[in-house]
C-alpha cells in the first residue's frame, strides 16, 4: 500500500467519525495551543497591540476550531499541523484586527504586516521589524514567535516544498486583500476591482467580490498542509489541490461569512462582498454556483468524502449562526440550500447541538 492509499484510508469519511475525531483529538489540542499564545499576548508591553492580540482570540476562537479540522485527515502528524495551523490563523486575525481597528490607513503598513505571514509559510526566512511604519511596535516578541513556529512546524512536513508555491501564492492573495479593503474607503473598491483586473483572465467566470472573497479564505493553505504530511507528494498533486480549493472552496467560506454579517456591516459602514449583489436571488444564484462548483472540485481529490464533509460543514456553520437567523433575507437563502443537501442538514443539526451545549 502506498503513502497516498494509506493516508486515505485513515481519512474520515463519514460524519459521526469526523465529529468523533474533532471532539476528542483535534479541540483539546487547539485550545491547548491558544491558551499558550493567550498568556504570551497578556504580556505584550503595548497596551493597543496586546489589546488586539488578545481581542482576535477571543472573539475569533472558532477560525481555529474550524481550521484545525484538516488535521482530523492526519492524526499522526497533528503534532506539527495542529500548531501550524492555529499559528498562522493567530497570525491572520490579529492582522486582521490591526488593520481593521487600525490608527492608520497606509498601505505601505498593512502590507508589512503582512509580510509576517509571507514569512511564516517561508521556513527560510529571515525575519523583520513587521511594525516598521507604524506607532505601536512593542509586542514583546509575540508577531516573531507566531512566525518562528509556523516556520518551524512547516519544515517537519515531509513534503512541505511540493507545495511552497502554491501556499506562498495563496498567502500573497490573502495579503493583497488585506491591504486593499483596509485602505481610506474611497480607495478600496477601485483598488479591489483595478486588482481583480490583474487576475480576470485565470477566472473568468467569477465577479471581482467572489475572487476577493475567495482571497480572503485560509482554508486552502491548510489543505496544501495536509497534503505536505506526505512524503510522495508530487508537484503535480500539490497544484492540483491548490486548484480544487482555489477559488470555489475558499470562495464559498469567504462568502457565507459575509452572508451571515450584512446587517452588522450595514450598521458599521464595513465593506461586505454579498451586497454588491443587485438582489437577494443574484445572490443566491451565484452562491448556488459557486456551492455546486465546489462540490464537483472536490470530487476529483483523493477522499472526497472528507472534502464534501468540510462543505457541507461550512454551510452548516455559517446557516446555524443565530446572525443567520435574525435577517429575513438571510433565513431564506438558507432554507432554499438546506434543502439542497441531506448531508448539509446532517451538520447543520450537529453544530446547532455544539453551539447550545456552548451556551449552557
Amino acid at each position: 500500500m502506498n503513502v497516498q492509499t494509506e493516508a486515505v484510508r485513515h481519512t474520515p469519511q463519514n460524519p459521526v467519525l469526523l465529529m468523533y475525531r474533532v471532539y476528542k483529538y483535534i479541540l483539546p489540542d487547539v485550545y491547548a495551543e491558544l491558551d499558550k499564545w493567550k498568556t504570551m499576548a497578556s504580556a505584550i508591553p503595548d497596551l493597543e497591540l496586546r489589546n488586539q492580540a488578545l481581542a482576535s482570540m477571543a472573539t475569533k476562537q472558532f477560525h481555529c476550531e474550524g481550521g484545525a479540522v484538516y488535521a482530523a485527515a492526519r492524526l499522526d502528524r497533528r503534532g506539527e499541523l495542529i500548531p501550524l495551523i492555529v499559528a498562522l490563523q493567530t497570525i491572520s486575525d490579529y492582522l486582521d484586527n490591526l488593520c481593521d481597528r487600525s490608527t492608520s490607513l497606509d498601505a505601505a503598513d498593512f502590507r508589512l504586516l503582512h509580510r509576517s505571514m509571507l514569512d511564516a509559510v517561508d521556513p527560510d526566512a529571515e525575519l523583520t521589524d513587521y511594525y516598521a511604519l507604524r506607532e505601536e511596535n512593542d509586542d514583546g516578541g509575540y508577531l516573531h514567535a507566531l512566525v518562528r513556529t509556523c516556520q518551524a512546524q512547516a519544515a517537519m512536513l515531509p513534503g512541505y516544498d511540493k507545495v511552497k508555491a502554491h501556499v506562498t501564492y495563496l498567502v500573497g492573495l490573502y495579503g493583497d486583500l488585506q491591504v486593499y479593503k483596509h485602505i481610506a474607503k474611497e480607495q478600496r473598491l477601485p483598488s479591489l476591482t483595478a486588482w481583480w483586473e490583474s487576475h480576470r483572465s485565470e477566472y473568468p467566470h467569477l465577479r471581482w467580490n467572489e475572487f476577493a472573497a475567495a482571497a480572503g479564505s485560509t482554508l486552502g493553505m491548510f489543505m496544501l498542509f495536509v497534503e505536505a504530511c506526505r512524503p510522495d507528494l508530487t508537484e503535480a498533486e500539490a497544484e492540483k489541490t491548490r486548484h480544487v480549493y482555489f477559488p470555489h472552496v475558499c470562495g464559498l467560506h469567504i462568502l457565507l461569512d459575509y452572508l451571515i454579517d450584512q446587517e452588522e456591516d450595514r450598521l458599521g459602514g464595513d465593506l461586505n462582498f454579498c451586497s454588491y449583489y443587485t438582489s437577494r436571488d443574484e445572490l443566491l444564484e451565484r452562491l448556488r454556483m459557486v456551492v455546486d462548483r465546489a462540490r464537483e472540485d472536490v470530487r476529483c481529490l483523493p477522499a472526497p468524502g472528507f472534502h464534501r464533509m468540510i462543505i457541507e460543514g461550512l454551510l452548516a456553520l455559517y446557516l446555524s449562526d443565530p446572525k443567520a437567523r435574525e435577517q429575513a433575507d438571510v433565513r431564506a437563502v438558507t432554507g432554499i440550500l438546506m434543502k439542497r443537501s441531506p448531508a448539509t442538514r446532517t451538520f447543520f443539526w450537529l453544530n446547532s447541538m455544539w453551539i447550545r451545549a456552548k451556551q449552557r
